[in-house]
């Protein structure tokens, strides 16, 4: 889910940046810095119209490196935004306290602790129920990523794995999901809010149906699971397959106050793959 502070048509899962950094939710989560693939997408944008003001900067969603140059994320965090946008991908743990941190312009803050790039969204997005198309990569120039971060880029699903598992071996696989994203929702006097933010962080979670396009995985706090929140979406959602950590689905959306059921995006169907065919080697 991309920030609430950027258009109020878009509510996947946002980013709010305005409490302490801290998690991705806070039951049964925890840091997640060997995991140096995962990355936060960092941007630069016009907030209010007003060419005398400074552009706002801000982390607004998470996603993966599936190759030397490719940032895989999600449509939604790089559709609707103002003409005068610019991404830039961030792999540090905490992208929150280094934009605390930076100095000068908001471009200056954002090429301070990320590197910028070019957004590609699926130009099927939105779609509808059956797919949505809620795919998109940022490219990046591979030699100034190589020379800020050392990274082994995520392993991509071979066409229709999850299909193939089955319902067993499905129900069985060890899910982890990781992202920036906020808590959990907390209850005040002024309704739900969500603290945290900015940290790469990772739960466990658990498998809770599969469809043509989307996998649905369990959060459940009893169930020794974590899972999703606001600014984890274009996230990764691993599966242990065959003792090896697969990207299988990135995290688009789920129940509001994030206590039940991430939605994720398969990266295994014939829409993912043929979306990702030009920008990535798949196999």
């Amino acid at each position: 889910m991309r920030t609430a502070t950027v258009a109020a048509a878009v509510v996947a899962l946002a980013a709010v940046t305005a409490w302490p950094a801290s998690a991705i939710n806070t039951y049964n989560a925890v840091p997640a810095p060997e995991r140096t693939e995962v990355g936060a997408l960092v941007a630069t944008w016009d907030n209010d119209d007003n060419p005398a003001t400074p552009d706002r900067v801000d982390w607004v969603c998470s996603g993966t490196m599936v190759d030397a140059d490719t940032f895989l994320t999600a449509a939604h965090c790089v559709d609707g935004w103002p003409s005068n946008v610019k991404f830039y991908v961030s792999l540090l743990q905490d992208v929150q306290s280094a934009l605390d941190a930076a100095t000068g312009t908001p471009a200056q803050k954002a090429a301070s602790v990320g590197v910028q790039g070019v957004a590609h969204g699926d130009p099927a997005y939105p779609g509808n129920s059956a797919d949505s198309h809620d795919i998109a990569v940022v490219e990046l120039p591979a030699r100034q990523v190589a020379a800020r971060w050392n990274f082994k880029p995520a392993t991509l699903p071979t066409a229709g794995k999850l299909d193939a598992m089955g319902p067993r071996a499905l129900d069985a696989a060890e899910y982890t999901v990781v992202g920036y994203g906020t808590e959990e929702a907390q209850n005040g006097p002024g309704g739900h809010t969500h603290p945290g933010g900015g940290v790469r962080m990772k739960a466990p979670l658990g498998f809770n149906a599969l469809n043509n396009t989307w996998l649905r995985l369990s959060m459940i706090e009893a169930q020794g699971n974590g899972g999703a929140c606001y600014g984890d979406s274009g996230g990764p959602n691993f599966a242990t397959i065959d003792g090896k950590r697969v990207l299988v689905a990135t995290t688009i959306t789920g129940d509001a106050p994030c206590y039940a059921t991430n939605v994720t995006y398969r990266l295994d169907t014939p829409s993912a793959r043929s979306f990702l065919a030009p920008f990535v080697a798949l196999s």
